[in-house]
Formats: structure tokens, C-alpha cells, sequence
């Protein structure tokens, strides 16, 4: 009862704030699994998409938070647990997998010495490689380390859930997002039943700068754009590049 009270008392002050518009312009708001992915300005933006979506969104929508952030107090812990039900994502990188010591054997060479030696001995040719063959779905999914900071959005996916991300991983300053990371990417070939959903927020960093704790009333939007999806065989950075330039496209909607 409290987490419902709260929701509705978020859901009227942010609306009082911002307005909170949400344009729907190449979707309908629909009850299916999805993936909105969207620019980062502000911590605030979590907030304001959730605002948007209408109510029988919302409940089956998880925005991703940043735990060390969203976890730094009680309050903030409870209000993204209890009213927003956000997945919690460690902004650290898994480490890398490190080299192998120098000095240690080659088994890919000596595996072809060996062919080698086999053929020139009479034995049968060396079979040629096979070409590799794309992973599944699954087999993507139950590859991925549970350290991987894309773990608990696996979870949330595998679970039935639609979620919200910023691809960009880190606020941006500009005027365009930079770079998308490849964690899209990866739920895009984990899940590609998801039907992804580019967003543009527009004006909410206004509401709330940097290093500000008091907001400002303006207006803001959400806009969603057309869905897109991940083509057969396309690479990471063509993809991410394309997912880029959909949500750029919807701030001139």
C-alpha cells in the first residue's frame, strides 16, 4: 500500500514538473515484451520514462538503475525496489580475460604441425575447418558469466519482463548520445523475440542538472520511436551505429 501511494505521488510531481509527455509516433503503446532503449542525460530519465509509459505498461516495464547510486541510501533503495521495480546493473566492466603467460605453447600451431606431419607421413589430409557456427539464443544466454553487469537484464528478460536501457552506458553532455555500448547488441541476439523500441527524452536535463537536488518545471516528452531489430548476419557496430541514429532521428519529431 505504501509503494502504491508513493507511485502516485511520484507519478503527479513528476507530471507537475515535467509534463511528461510521451509520442507515441512509429509504435502504439502495446502489452508486449520489449526492449526501449533511449539517450542518457540525467538520472532523472529512469524516472521520466516511467512516467510516460501508460499504467498497464509500467507494470510489466523494469527501467535499469545504477546500483551504486540508486543504492547509496535506504530511501533510494526502497523507492527503486518498491515503486519503479528496477534492475540493479554494476557500471564496472567484467574484467578481462588476461593473456596467456609469455612462453606458453601455442596449441593452435601445434595442432597444425602435427596435421602437418600426418599428411607428409601418408597419413589422410588434414580435414578442412569447418566454417563456425552461429551460437543460439540459449547458448548465448547460458554462456554469459553471472559477473557479466548484463546478467540481472538477462534475468529480467528470461523472466517475462520488458526493460528500459541507455545504451550509452554513462550520462551524456552533448547534443547527440554517444557511442552505444555493446550490451544492446547482445540482448538483441540473446532475445530476438524482444521487440526493441528506440526513445528520445527531450529537455529533462533542464529539470535536473548535474549536481542539482532542486528541479526545475519544464516541459519535457518522450518520444518512441519505430521499432528495429537486429538483420541476420549484421555486425555489432553497424547495429549499434543504426540503433544510434533511430533514437537521434525521433529529436526532430
Amino acid at each position: 500500500m505504501l509503494a502504491k501511494l508513493m507511485s502516485l505521488l511520484l507519478l503527479g510531481v513528476v507530471r507537475f514538473l515535467t509534463g511528461s509527455q510521451a509520442r507515441w509516433y512509429g509504435c502504439p503503446p502495446k502489452a508486449e515484451q520489449r526492449i526501449y532503449f533511449a539517450n542518457h542525460q540525467s538520472h532523472a530519465d529512469m524516472v521520466l520514462i516511467w512516467a510516460a509509459l501508460p499504467e498497464e505498461l509500467r507494470s510489466i516495464t523494469r527501467p535499469i538503475a545504477a546500483k551504486d547510486y540508486w543504492t547509496k541510501t535506504p530511501f533510494r533503495q526502497w523507492i527503486t525496489t518498491a515503486v519503479f521495480n528496477a534492475v540493479y546493473v554494476d557500471r564496472q566492466a567484467t574484467p578481462a580475460r588476461p593473456p596467456a603467460p609469455e612462453g606458453a605453447p601455442d596449441n593452435t600451431m601445434a595442432t597444425a604441425v602435427a596435421e602437418a606431419d600426418t599428411a607428409a607421413a601418408g597419413g589422410p589430409d588434414p580435414s578442412p575447418e569447418a566454417p563456425p557456427r552461429t551460437p543460439s539464443p540459449e547458448e548465448l544466454r547460458a554462456a554469459l558469466p553471472e559477473s557479466d553487469p548484463l546478467a540481472p537484464l538477462v534475468r529480467a528478460l528470461e523472466s517475462g519482463d520488458s526493460i528500459v536501457i541507455f545504451p550509452e552506458g554513462t550520462r551524456g553532455h552533448g547534443d547527440e548520445p554517444q557511442p552505444f555500448k555493446s550490451g544492446l547488441f547482445k540482448l538483441a541476439q540473446m532475445f530476438p523475440q524482444v521487440v526493441l523500441v528506440p526513445a528520445w527524452i527531450n529537455n529533462v536535463q533542464r529539470v535536473m542538472p548535474k549536481g542539482e537536488v532542486v528541479p526545475v518545471p519544464i516541459l519535457c516528452s518522450v518520444t518512441f520511436g519505430a521499432p528495429v531489430q537486429l538483420e541476420p548476419g549484421e555486425e555489432r557496430r553497424p547495429f549499434l551505429d543504426r540503433a544510434r541514429r533511430a533514437v537521434i532521428a525521433l529529436r526532430e519529431v
